[in-house]
């Protein structure tokens, strides 16, 4: 989720967090809590953090960025027997 200025008047830079959960905290009316981890340019989670936010702020990537997941290594078809 990208959380810029309109999502909480703390986010003059805007950050991109991964969403854990969603807490169920009494709030003022039209806010929320979730918890997440802030993620750097390059997708690795940098912080965990419990965020205060006004949900119609909040900004959902179509695609979410992910890594490549690298392969094990193939081992010879000589390796089997």
């Amino acid at each position: 989720m990208h959380l810029t200025r309109p999502a909480s008047v703390q986010f003059l830079r805007p950050i991109f967090v991964h969403v854990i959960r969603v807490l169920d905290c009494p709030t003022y009316d039209g806010w929320l809590w979730i918890d997440g981890h802030e993620l750097a340019a390059n997708g690795d989670a940098v912080a965990r953090r419990s965020l205060f936010v006004m949900p119609a702020g909040l900004i959902w990537p179509n695609t979410p960025a992910r890594r490549p997941v690298s392969q094990p290594p193939a081992f010879p078809s000589s390796a089997v027997r």
